[in-house]
């Protein structure tokens, strides 16, 4: 496994990926928009394919996670795992004191996955995300926090 800056050649590849794994996914422009404003932006490379990519939004004192995520074929093999201390080391090092993230409240292997990092749930928002491609309810987002002051990962 290889981790390297997403590239302005990897937003085709991104894109169709986003689009394969969520419901309600970034458009190529979306993650154009975070390159060009600066935004930290990764991916996971095996075998020459990206496997897992996000992307993290530094403001003063704290990030928020925007994008966390893993094509299905490469889920639990702890890679989202290793991008989200990626993201948590570059927010620390940029001076962040906290990391934010919203998470559909259906989604439990990613909820535990943020509580085995430190993050804890501190608000939910109602109707948050549109309905999935099966034209269902829409899901509710938890808005989760990770204070790196006091996170061992």
């Amino acid at each position: 496994m290889r981790w390297r800056p997403l590239a302005a050649h990897d937003l085709p590849v991104v894109a169709a990926l986003e689009a394969r794994i969520h419901a309600a996914p970034w458009s190529e422009r979306n993650f154009r928009d975070a390159l060009a404003a600066g935004y930290s932006a990764r991916v996971g490379v095996r075998a020459e394919r990206i496997v897992a990519y996000g992307v993290l939004m530094l403001g003063p004192g704290e990030a928020q996670l925007l994008n966390l995520s893993v094509v299905p074929e490469a889920r639990r093999n702890g890679l989202g795992r290793a991008l989200l201390l990626q993201f948590m080391d570059v927010a620390r090092q940029l001076g962040a004191e906290q990391v934010f993230l919203e998470v559909r409240v259906g989604n439990a292997g990613a909820i535990a996955l943020y509580e085995g990092s430190g993050f804890k749930a501190v608000a939910r928002r109602v109707e948050y995300y549109p309905p999935d491609r099966r034209g269902g309810a829409r899901e509710d987002a938890l808005v989760m926090r990770c204070d790196l002051r006091r996170s061992p990962a």
